[in-house]
């Protein structure tokens, strides 16, 4: 039981989007808001969202949103009476929920105890009558190392050698220790060619909880979730029925209170328990839209003292949810940074704490928004939620939407017969390049109108004109021709009917096409969705690095390097140098081939901006001679 109360003023311990979520219901229900912000985050979203806002000094999650005294410092300051903790950072953290309950505030969550029993895994497992595994052998690989706190994907390996399980119990700790303050890590199997499937609870403190249908996150990357839905397609009443009572019997269990979710892996009619995420998931809009509720609400009700209704409101329709990354899924998800110049959805829930202006910082995870669509069908809705995002603007970093249209529309997502090898098997067909091919010319054309407010070049007017573009990421170069003439613009295989510096029409094969052309300074232009850079007919001279040069796939962080790894050590083709930590992932860095390290800039602490110089190897021949220095 708890004794009723009514919150006035709520601090959100996070950041971003999801911040920018619960103020939303704030004031839907006029409760006032407190941000928390870290320095890099002083201009964000959410900051300016609030009704106020505390600084926390510092930049790192380390250094500021993981800080618990620090965040319930600020909740005093600010004049708080509660605090809802997001999801990532603290919100799965016992001490931290304790230590706003013992600050006199209401803690917008489970209890402590509950946490601290399904907020380990580990703990969560021997609670659901399950053991991780011990000592692993041949026989039982692959397995999955993880991380016991925490979730998002960080501190999880899969391990198919046997000889490679301790560098990745040591990854995987490190990288949890950083994102969540807590390296415990263990080992389970790891089943493939299954569906991870998970249910949202809800419960009260008089007893009821709801189990608010099943959510399918099957199309993960990096054991992040990527795509979600809801329900949960192509399972029996039976096993539907069975993931409830599990899900149910969890929540009891633990005297649980709030908003949770307990994930599983379906494989086949059997569901095996995974873990309980003892806070509300990114994920949780398709459940709203489902069942026509705000977990929110819900939740901030539930901590105020309210009861549920005896069975949750009916489920109808279906929805689908897509993550948008600021990240190049062609070059191993790689996360991007850099100013977000223009960031448009239309026809659907757009969840973000980003506008146009804002810069995608290091520090934090890539995710720019959330893409939600809701349609009486399951087909409805993912043609929706494709078309939305095909018709999208993001121009900026590097990002997903591209490979989230094709996933969408892709037959085995379609027909509901993915499983968690999907990325694994069609990567390569998913994120290949398509810029389109006439965007080249049209962007040139404007250009043309425009008076070359990129960096254009004048030829003389009685000869072609040239242009050259180079197409991001792929890096393809593109070589444009066209002519000025007593009509216009002209080029070849196409009619040009309209030129401005924004728009080119073109007539292609008998279809008009209309290309939307943006540009925000510099050398780089946007047609559509395609990003191009204009080039110097002349190439300017350049700055070569030494052969074998180790450079910085991303700004970020040295968090470690390999054992005993100094200048003059000898190392071998694909062995681990250097671990970089960019938007909360640490990313390794690997020799191609065996060497010496001549020389070796990294080190621990070290901030490093994209293309940074790491380190350097000089490969040897088989005979030990040194033939020529690469990169890795």
């Amino acid at each position: 039981m708890t004794n009723p109360t009514t919150i006035s003023t709520i601090l959100v311990a996070n950041r971003g989007e999801i911040a920018c979520r619960v103020f939303r219901t704030c004031r839907d229900l006029g409760i006032a808001t407190v941000a928390v912000y870290s320095d890099a985050d002083a201009d964000a979203l959410h900051v300016r969202e609030a009704d106020s806002a505390v600084r926390l000094p510092g930049a790192t999650p380390a250094d500021t949103y993981l800080r618990g005294e620090l965040v319930v410092k600020a909740a005093q300051a600010a004049g708080a009476d509660a605090v809802h903790p997001g999801y990532g950072f603290l919100s799965e953290n016992a001490d931290f929920a304790r230590a706003v309950l013992d600050a006199g505030l209401v803690w917008i969550g489970p209890p402590p105890e509950a946490i601290e029993s399904m907020a380990s895994k580990t703990r969560a497992k021997e609670l659901m009558g399950i053991a991780p595994l011990g000592k692993v052998t041949e026989a039982e690989l692959p397995v999955l190392v993880k991380a016991a706190a925490g979730g998002g994907g960080r501190g999880m390996r899969v391990v198919r050698e046997l000889g490679d399980l301790e560098a990745e119990l040591a990854a995987a700790g490190a990288e949890a220790a950083s994102a969540f303050g807590d390296g415990e890590v263990f080992v389970e199997p790891y089943l493939e060619g299954g569906r991870h499937v998970e249910v949202q609870i809800m419960a009260d403190a008089y007893d009821t909880i709801w189990a608010l249908g099943t959510r399918d996150c099957t199309l993960q990357r990096r054991h992040q979730k990527v795509i979600e839905e809801s329900p949960a397609p192509r399972l029996t009443d039976e096993l539907v029925h069975e993931l409830h009572a599990q899900a149910v019997r969890a929540a009891r269990v633990t005297g649980y209170r709030g908003a949770g979710t307990v994930e599983f892996l379906v494989a086949g009619d059997r569901a095996h328990f995974l873990e309980m995420n003892t806070r509300l998931q990114v994920e949780h809009p398709v459940t709203e839209a489902v069942f026509g509720i705000d977990l929110v609400a819900l939740q901030i009700q539930v901590a105020e003292g309210a009861r549920l209704a005896d069975e949750p409101p009916p489920a109808r329709g279906h929805a689908v949810e897509a993550r948008l990354y600021a990240e190049d899924p062609a070059a191993g998800w790689a996360p991007q940074t850099g100013t977000l110049h223009r960031l448009s959805v239309p026809g659907v829930r757009l969840d973000t704490g980003y506008v146009d202006g804002d810069t995608i910082s290091v520090h934090y995870d890539p995710m720019l928004a959330k893409a939600i669509a809701y349609a009486p069908t399951r087909a409805a809705a993912l043609r929706a939620l494709a078309g939305a995002l095909e018709r999208a603007v993001v121009h900026g970093p590097v990002t997903n939407r591209e490979l989230l249209v094709r996933s969408l529309r892709h037959p085995e997502f379609v027909e509901a017969r993915m499983d968690t090898g999907f990325y694994d098997r069609h990567l390569a067909d998913l994120a290949a390049p398509a810029p389109d091919p006439h965007a080249p010319l049209a962007a040139a054309l404007a250009d043309a109108h425009g008076r070359s407010r990129f960096g254009g070049w004048r030829n003389l007017a009685s000869q072609p004109q040239v242009k050259l573009f180079r197409s991001e990421p792929d890096g393809v170069e593109h070589e444009v021709r066209y002519r000025h003439t007593r009509e216009g613009l002209s080029a070849e295989g196409v009619r040009v009917l309209a030129v401005s510096g924004e728009l080119v029409v073109l007539e292609v094969a008998g279809v008009r096409r209309q290309f939307s052309v943006s540009c925000y300074g510099g050398d780089r232009v946007y047609v559509g969705n395609t990003a191009l850079t204009a080039l110097p007919l002349l190439p300017e001279p350049t700055t070569r690095q030494a052969p074998g040069s180790l450079l910085a796939p991303m700004p970020g962080t040295v968090v470690r390097l390999a054992d005993g790894l100094t200048e003059g050590a000898r190392v071998t083709a694909g062995q681990p140098l250097i671990w970089l930590e960019a938007m909360k992932m640490e990313h390794r860095i690997s020799s191609p081939a065996s060497g010496t390290l001549t020389a070796l800039h990294a080190a621990p602490g070290r901030q490093v901006e994209v293309g940074a110089l790491l380190a350097v190897v000089a490969v040897e021949d088989t005979a030990g001679v040194v033939q020529e220095e690469q990169p890795v």
